[in-house]
């Protein structure tokens, strides 16, 4: 993790031990990157157990997906940390991280909108290697919606950590929160779309159909990190009210969610 080159996680479990490590150097350093990494953690230990529960089609392909998919997101970050240039969705979301108006939900939902509406397709295309991308589908929607069902829940979590977020309509308590809406629709309806498109295709026409869909999801998420009207009124005033402190948010989403893995 400190050196010039990425080397990507062989495993689940050293995913979950880089993201712990990443964890720790967010709260030493008092960064706000640890909040979506104390999100994709508890995401991360949620996979695990439920390949050690068989809950999956296929628990070896999906630890396989599981660290394609993670991979994209710590080389974000090693690139970020090494001053090289993340994919667009990652440098908006990346940029977040440093301004301190960008809210606690919207960090959180900047990292899900790259991660899932950007990096999950590639993530399955690389798993899927000259296999029918088609057999992994059901795995595919299991990742999705463990992530999406944890951010929900997360949102409710952090009604500590930022007191106003149900007064406004940006709680996920009734799933119908503009943010979450936003990144979490977008995120199912498209994500598989794009893993499909970019099946089967090679050299420049790869890299195009990647470089679009980059600039497509780097517009949601610059959208998403000042938006406009009525949404960028009730995000200011939930900054107003919200916990200041990055250190003190991560250990408080870290402790809550540092969930220990049991064997069967």
């Amino acid at each position: 993790m400190n050196t010039a080159v990425f080397t990507p996680a062989s495993s689940i479990d050293e995913v979950i031990h880089r993201l712990n490590l990443l964890i720790e150097q967010a709260t030493q350093t008092n960064n706000r990157i640890g909040y979506f990494a104390s999100l994709y953690h508890k995401v991360t230990v949620r996979v695990k157990e439920g390949i050690l529960k068989s809950e999956f089609e296929d628990g070896a392909r999906m630890e396989r997906l599981d660290v394609f998919f993670a991979n994209r997101y710590l080389e974000a970050v090693h690139q970020w940390q090494h001053g090289q240039r993340p994919s667009g969705p990652w440098a908006v979301a990346f940029e977040g991280t440093r301004k301190i108006t960008v809210i606690l939900l919207q960090q959180l939902l900047l990292g899900m909108n790259a991660h899932i509406n950007y990096d999950l397709g590639i993530a399955a295309v690389e798993c899927a290697g000259n296999n029918d991308l088609h057999t992994m589908h059901r795995d595919f929607l299991a990742i999705n919606n463990i992530i999406g069902s944890l951010t929900f829940e997360v949102t409710n979590e952090i009604s500590r950590i930022s007191p106003l977020l149900s007064l406004f309509g940006l709680h996920a308590q009734n799933g119908q929160s503009i943010l979450i809406q936003f990144s979490i629709s977008n995120a199912r309806d498209g994500a598989w779309g794009f893993a499909q498109e970019l099946s089967g295709k090679q050299g420049a026409d790869k890299q195009a159909c990647m470089e679009a869909r980059d600039a497509s999801i780097k517009k949601l998420a610059e959208a998403l990190k000042k938006p406009k009207g009525l949404v960028r009124f009730t995000t200011f005033i939930i900054f107003i009210f919200e916990w200041k402190s990055p250190r003190k948010i991560i250990g408080a989403l870290y402790r809550y969610h540092k969930v220990y893995i049991r064997a069967k």
